[in-house]
């Protein structure tokens, strides 16, 4: 409901990774041209790291809708599998059946698909997101299929997304085989302060109206401080602010309401400390002890959730109320205008009423001066 109150075509500040509202920091911007050298040049495995909510799954969404038509893609998400599920789910997903097979003949069926892809000049290539997940023995499976190859060049490319503690899995000696067959790797780091402003603009300015809110000093680095630059805090923060702005009916973003709105998203914890604004800062500098990111993450999120029913049943009662003072209106004026119908005709009558008297007063005058027929009047 607050879209129309702002005047945005759409939510600008929702959790989904719509790539629509990719924000190109440095960092991000970096992470892609490695992303598409990769998929440009065939590099076998590519590694992309970042903390949770840093915009990883929506830069990967970027380049899928990008992607030429030459490219058959394989995109897994369900990663809590092991090494026999996700070579099945890799078929699947390029359309071979998997019913009633073991292992042997699902790799086979897939060598043989891949070398056919390449004669007809296609590329394929299998995207793993949330890759962290994946247990040892699927990794190795993911391995095995990079040995599937011709004399010139990978027969397909891997690419693995995943949060921080992927690189420290592959790190272990018994992948060290997988660790060197990773040709290209970038990790996402969190936004920095100035970057953090100039997302939020982005995003305002996206479903169009980037001036949509007035943000008064302060808000911008207590929004920081808050979210350490991890772009889906910022959307937490700021979609809370905007409602809270709405429910206030002010286009404006002042420091008690971002307080009291973070406050209200905020869990029983110690103080954040506050984070220098330096380029390089990293979220673990800007939320030093406080919890992992990925649980503080699942907290906030899930008392977000709660306040954003509570605050949508406040609108819902918003609405209804309003909806009822357009129907009072309506009465309203319906009434109106019958009182001035009935005014019209009541002026009208009178108006007869006037017209009636005149003509029985000139008619009794006219009476009054002839005598009447057989009958004499006497002077007195």
């Amino acid at each position: 409901m607050y879209t129309k109150f702002f005047n945005l075509s759409a939510k600008p500040f929702e959790l989904l990774p719509n790539p629509k509202f990719l924000y190109l920091s440095k960092g991000h911007r970096k992470a892609l041209s490695y992303l598409q050298y990769g998929i440009q040049e065939r590099a076998g495995f590519t590694l992309l790291t970042g903390e949770v909510g840093s915009g990883k799954t929506t830069l990967v969404r970027d380049i899928i809708n990008k992607i030429s038509a030459d490219i058959t893609l394989s995109m897994i998400f369900n990663t809590r599998v092991d090494g026999y599920q996700l070579i099945a789910m890799i078929n699947e997903d390029f359309g071979l059946t998997t019913e009633g097979k073991d292992k042997v003949q699902l790799i086979t069926e897939l060598n043989d698909f891949l070398l056919e892809e390449c004669s007809s000049n296609r590329q394929p290539i299998i995207i793993i997101d949330e890759a962290q997940n994946l247990s040892t023995e699927a990794l190795e499976e993911i391995r095995l299929l990079s040995n599937l190859e011709n004399d010139n060049f990978k027969m397909m490319q891997i690419i693995l997304v995943g949060q921080p503690e992927l690189k420290q899995i592959i790190a272990q000696p018994s992948l060290r085989q997988l660790r060197q067959r990773i040709s290209i790797s970038c990790h996402l780091n969190p936004l920095n302060r100035k970057e953090s402003e100039e997302y939020i603009y982005h995003r305002l300015g996206t479903v169009g109206n980037r001036d949509c809110v007035k943000f008064h000093d302060g808000v911008f680095d207590a929004i920081f401080k808050f979210s350490g630059g991890v772009p889906r805090l910022i959307n937490l923060i700021c979609d809370f602010l905007l409602l809270s702005a709405f429910v206030e009916e002010t286009h404006e973003i002042d420091k008690p309401l971002v307080d009291e709105a973070l406050k209200e998203l905020s869990f029983e914890e110690p103080d954040l400390p506050s984070p220098t604004f330096e380029h390089e800062e990293t979220v673990s500098q800007a939320v030093q002890g406080s919890p992992p990111l990925d649980d503080r993450l699942a907290r906030i999120e899930k008392k977000y959730a709660k306040l954003n029913a509570d605050r949508s049943e406040k609108e819902a009662i918003l609405e209804r109320l309003s909806s009822q003072g357009s129907i009072l209106e309506y009465l309203i004026n319906q009434q109106q205008n019958q009182f001035g119908q009935l005014d019209d005709q009541l002026k009208k009558i009178s108006a007869q009423i006037d017209r009636l008297r005149q003509t029985l007063l000139v008619d009794g005058k006219r009476g009054g001066d002839k005598e009447t027929p057989g009958v004499k009047v006497r002077k007195i």
